[in-house]
């Protein structure tokens, strides 16, 4: 039987478009190669002091941030599809103290060409909820955000001047 708090949370869907000055290889590449990744996952101040991410069917994941305060968040996962350059499918969590997954989401990635830069699309679907799961979905939509933000910063070209 799912709890009040699972059911309420489960097939909730998070769609996240954004835009970068970018050519798509260079896009894709930043979310398949962990030392990429590890630069922009998170909110902001947040590091990536684990990155073990083998954007491969089948490979699992494990990436615990630090946010400035020094306290740490693993999340667990797998990913399911690789389409260089068009798609990434993993589903990803947070996990407990015991090293199970207090929940779990369904991400689909998708880069699209747009003129000279890249569209990104990060469709997000909640799998499965437990009961703590509220508190860290409550604030997935900002951090993604944030990371986002993070991920067009580092993709900028270089300002001269």
């Amino acid at each position: 039987m799912k709890n009040k708090e699972e059911k309420g949370l489960v097939g909730r869907e998070f769609v996240i478009v954004r835009e970068y000055a970018a050519p798509r290889a260079l896009v894709f590449r930043a979310w398949a190669d962990p030392a990429y990744l590890s630069k922009w996952w998170g909110p902001r101040g947040f590091t990536n002091p684990v990155c073990d991410w083998d954007a491969r069917p089948g490979r699992k994941i494990h990436v615990v941030m630090r946010s400035p305060g020094g306290d740490e968040f693993p999340m667990g996962g797998e990913f399911h599809e690789v389409v260089p350059n068009e798609r990434i499918a993993f589903t990803s969590g947070a996990l407990g103290a015991d090293g199970a997954p207090l929940f779990e989401f369904l991400h689909v990635v998708t880069f699209e060409d747009r003129g000279k830069g890249t569209k990104l699309t990060v469709n997000s679907r909640i799998t499965s909820a437990g009961p703590d799961a509220g508190r860290y979905i409550g604030g997935f939509e900002a951090g993604m955000t944030q990371s986002l933000e993070r991920l067009g910063e580092l993709l900028a070209p270089p300002t001269s001047g």
